[in-house]
């Protein structure tokens, strides 16, 4: 390798593109197409750095085998970043092992991270923390890799709602990014810690409201309070948990009896809510009756609900206290936007990928979310991009597709 090849990827490793690019922008020679790749994805420019990437491993050829597969692992990155999710996972796999399998340790952990990256913007928990642990981790690694990995640890973490082995995550990526010296990476690792002090639920108790910091809600779910939790469409109480998600009207039935707790919620409210009618007669009050039933049966040992002269009420079992938690900002496409909040742009089809849906209902998602001005689309046909900026103010962590402890 001749000296500027060497100085353009000890320049791209330093987080230093155009640096790297005044060494080989004009040379078209099989590394220097591929330092001139990942050159142009830290610039932003996807579509040149793919091209630029492909046509190095074209010409590295079938003999150069580790650095086609370096290539390989350089464009995961970039599929990964403009969130292409449906970027074969396969390729990257192979193009990991060939990379053990001849010594190059460090991209092929670099090949792993990615891996692991994808599982958790897919909502993959446990395969991705599967993943995580089973990573060699005697070899030394990189001070960008060690971010890298410890960026991936305080993801679980957070969408675990750990948020004490999330913060010394944060603690040890910020250090390892210090130490790689790479701005980017530090701005990313600040970005995240910022999650675990801004507000990222709602409490709804006793008739009065209040923000919660993820450690909240990481302490309100272990008190052993009953907790309908309108995050993720649950009822809860520590591990004891019952799953809403399927069942709509039960849910809508438990939060209004939840929000209005110690009190009895009217019969109309319930059906006016619950059944989005304006008006109730006798077979809605019936159909009341055995909602309520079947609500009474899924609670179990958590919850009874006894009748009132006017209503319904919710009688914890085993609990003092009830209450209900809601997500910082009420929207029917909340995911949606939980999603896009990172500043990254997004396709349906990512969208529909990550949060298990068609992509022609995330479509129609998208749709309505732009005439309301709250996303704006890049792009036309296939190309076609999704953004926003993020919530001010707010945390999306509660929102996005990862089960809280216990789901």
């Amino acid at each position: 390798m001749d000296s500027l090849i060497t100085a353009a990827a000890r320049a791209l490793a330093a987080g230093d593109p155009l640096g790297a690019l005044n060494r080989v922008a004009l040379r078209d020679d099989a590394p220097a197409l591929a330092l001139r790749g990942i050159a142009m994805a830290q610039l932003g420019d996807f579509v040149r750095a793919k091209a630029l990437l492909r046509a190095a491993a074209r010409a590295f050829g079938p003999k150069e085998v580790v650095a086609g597969a370096r290539c390989i692992v350089a464009e995961a990155e970039i599929a990964l970043v403009s969130r292409e999710l449906g970027w074969p996972v396969r390729t990257l796999e192979a193009a990991r092992a060939t990379l053990q399998a001849h010594g190059d340790h460090a991209n092929a952990a670099h090949a792993h991270y990615l891996q692991v990256r994808r599982l958790l913007l897919t909502g993959h928990l446990d395969e991705a923390e599967h993943r995580l642990a089973g990573l060699d981790l005697t070899t030394p690694l990189p001070p960008a890799l060690r971010a890298a990995h410890e960026l991936v640890a305080a993801g679980i973490a957070i969408r675990r709602l750990r948020t004490t082995a999330a913060r010394a995550a944060l603690g040890r990526a910020a250090e390892a990014a210090r130490q790689a010296g790479i701005p980017a990476l530090m701005a990313e690792v600040e970005t995240t810690s910022r999650v675990l002090d801004t507000p990222a639920a709602r409490l709804i108790a006793r008739g009065s409201e209040r923000l919660l910091r993820l450690d909240e809600v990481e302490a309100l779910l272990a008190s052993g309070m009953l907790v309908v939790d309108a995050c993720r469409l649950v009822v809860r109480k520590a591990d004891s948990m019952v799953a809403l998600a399927r069942r709509p009207v039960l849910f809508a039935l438990a939060r209004m009896l939840g929000e209005a707790w110690p009190d009895d919620v009217p019969r109309d409210a319930l059906i006016a809510r619950a059944f989005r009618t304006k008006f109730s007669d006798a077979s809605h009050r019936a159909r009341l009756r055995v909602e309520i039933g079947r609500l009474r049966a899924a609670l179990g040992p958590l919850a009874d609900i006894t009748a009132s002269g006017r209503g319904f009420a919710l009688t914890p079992r085993g609990a003092n206290e009830v209450a209900v938690l809601a997500l910082p900002v009420e929207d029917a496409y909340a995911m949606v936007l939980a999603c896009l909040a990172d500043g990254e742009s997004w396709s349906s089809s990512a969208l529909a990928l990550a949060l298990g849906a068609s992509q022609r209902t995330m479509q129609r998602a998208l749709d309505a979310l732009a005439a309301a001005g709250k996303v704006q689309p890049v792009g036309h046909g296939r190309a076609r991009r999704w953004m926003t900026p993020p919530i001010p103010g707010f945390a999306t962590t509660l929102l996005l597709p990862a089960p809280l402890p216990g789901g």
